[in-house]
């Protein structure tokens, strides 16, 4: 076989699978003699070594530079459409494209890849992405499934709206959450659909929305809808939600405007004193979108208790209602025109 593989004349490398836990020479020595070059030792199942394989193989081929499209694509609402496996993606992605687009099964786990879409809706263009489903880390033994969860990862990151879908028949489990979690952890704007609601009766119905509020209360910026994906009921008020939690993702606030809006607020409940201090916020300044980051300055800011962080990012959503995305707050502490007298003291 190695003889075979050197007659093709092509470029070869050495992959040795299922070496976790091997030294690198206890590998080299054993494989080395197929005169093959240096052995590459990985490990699939854990995807030890993979990433460095896949850099080796690409290391070859040139550069694509962006075109005109790619550039295009970056300026339109690119929006990422996640959730657990069979709770009705592709269906919801089918149902907002107009057209059977990405194929449907009943069978969970058959979306293995992200799936990205442009397509145009109103007169405005727009990238949709279709994700494979989220499991238990605990479920997930199957190597292309992990790559599958890089993938859908990596889909959230590129994202400037992420839709979670929920299945109204079923109680919002922990994975629901976790997932929420990563979303809100990148920064990503975030509209909740709870699918197949059509069918369930007024009791079911109640119970599924208290489930939600028990287990999603720490997303509660995001506004939730209750949809039918293959029936296409809700979408209309799903998408102004995607469209409005974008422009909240991607505003742009005035220096003069956050200000004010900063003085409103401290004016209206000031900080707590910490010790001989009490925090002085003088002014703010937006450092950021997609995320909205607001740049306080100020004195002590330091002190400020991550309770009157919260009451903050409230008040800011509020006053520039900015529904469906998170808020950053980051202080900026200023010197203290007093710490070179205490000093010379």
């Amino acid at each position: 076989m190695t003889e075979q593989l050197r007659r093709t004349g092509r470029r070869i490398w050495l992959v040795v699978n299922k070496a976790e836990g091997m030294q690198p020479a206890t590998v080299n020595a054993e494989f080395h003699e197929l005169a093959l070059g240096d052995p590459l030792a990985i490990s699939a199942a854990h995807g030890e070594g993979v990433s460095d394989l896949a850099d080796l193989i690409l290391a070859g081929y040139p550069v694509v530079q962006e075109t005109g499209d790619e550039e295009q694509r970056e300026q339109r609402p690119c929006i990422a459409v996640v959730g657990r496996p069979n709770v009705g993606k592709s269906t919801l992605v089918n149902r907002m494209l107009g057209e059977e687009r990405v194929l449907v099964y009943d069978e969970p786990g058959t979306t293995r890849d992200s799936i990205y879409v442009d397509f145009e809706r109103g007169g405005r263009k727009y990238t949709l992405i279709d994700t494979a489903g989220m499991r238990r880390r605990g479920r997930v033994i199957d190597a292309v499934e992990k790559f599958s969860i890089v993938k859908t990862l990596q889909a959230i990151e590129d994202a400037n709206v992420v839709v979670l879908v929920l299945d109204a028949r079923e109680q919002v489990f922990d994975q629901d959450a976790h997932i929420a979690g990563y979303i809100l952890e990148s920064g990503r704007a975030l509209v909740v659909a709870v699918n197949k609601w059509d069918g369930l009766n007024a009791e079911e119905r109640d119970w599924t929305k208290r489930s939600l509020a028990r287990t999603l209360n720490f997303i509660d910026f995001a506004p939730a809808h209750y949809i039918s994906a293959l029936a296409g009921t809700g979408l209309k008020l799903l998408l102004a939600s995607i469209e409005r939690a974008y422009e909240a993702a991607m505003v742009q606030l005035p220096t003069p405007k956050l200000t004010r809006a900063l003085i409103a607020a401290v004016a209206r409940q000031s900080p707590p004193r910490a010790g001989m201090f009490r925090p002085k916020l003088r002014y703010a300044h937006q450092g950021g979108s997609n995320p909205p980051r607001i740049v306080i300055h100020g004195t002590s800011l330091n002190r400020i208790s991550d309770s009157y962080r919260r009451y903050l990012e409230r008040f800011f959503r509020e006053t520039f209602k900015l529904q469906g995305t998170p808020l950053r707050i980051e202080f900026r502490q200023g010197a203290n025109p007093y710490a070179k007298r205490r000093a010379k003291g």
